[in-house]
């Protein structure tokens, strides 16, 4: 099996790798009027996408599941987590916690680190390296996150001014 770069979304300065919207572009004027509004939606936004990627993965045993590792401004983890690693730190909590600091300009990498996870978003036909046959049809539950990034953009700034519009009342 191919031990190549991890699976996942990478989003910096709010733009998803998979994707091809920009954030500037997406945001309305009053996101755009202040920095702590900007970098609250490109929070929440990426929240979303990790949230929905975490639903639509394909579950088995919950191994890929756990295996999410959440990263800013750090390189993509090496897929190498076998389920003899057993069940990794993932959590809504875990998440949110290490993206609370990020601002936009950042780059947040949200990657599977099994070592099946590229089989299984992009497919995979023939014999891995132990000689075990596959005709795996791909999943693409990652790249689907990454096409919903205009969603999560336009839901989390209606989000944060329902916030900011019941704080003023």
């Amino acid at each position: 099996m191919a031990r190549g770069p991890t699976t996942g979304i990478f989003t910096r300065s709010g733009r998803a790798s998979r994707g091809k919207g920009r954030f500037a572009s997406e945001v309305d004027e009053w996101v755009q009027q202040t920095e702590k509004r900007i970098n609250a939606v490109f929070r929440l936004s990426t929240q979303k996408a990790i949230s929905f990627m975490q639903q639509n993965v394909p579950v088995q045993d919950g191994f890929l599941r756990a295996s999410l590792v959440v990263l800013v401004n750090q390189p993509p983890p090496k897929a190498e987590k076998s389920q003899e690693d057993g069940m990794g730190p993932f959590t809504d909590a875990y998440m949110q916690l290490q993206i609370a600091s990020a601002v936009s300009g950042d780059r947040i990498v949200a990657a599977y680190t099994m070592e099946y996870a590229r089989r299984l978003e992009y497919g995979f036909t023939g014999v891995d390296s132990i000689g075990r046959s596959y005709n795996q049809p791909p999943v693409g539950w990652t790249r689907l996150a990454a096409q919903q990034w205009k969603t999560f953009v336009r839901e989390a700034t209606a989000e944060a001014k329902a916030r900011v519009a019941s704080r003023a009342k």
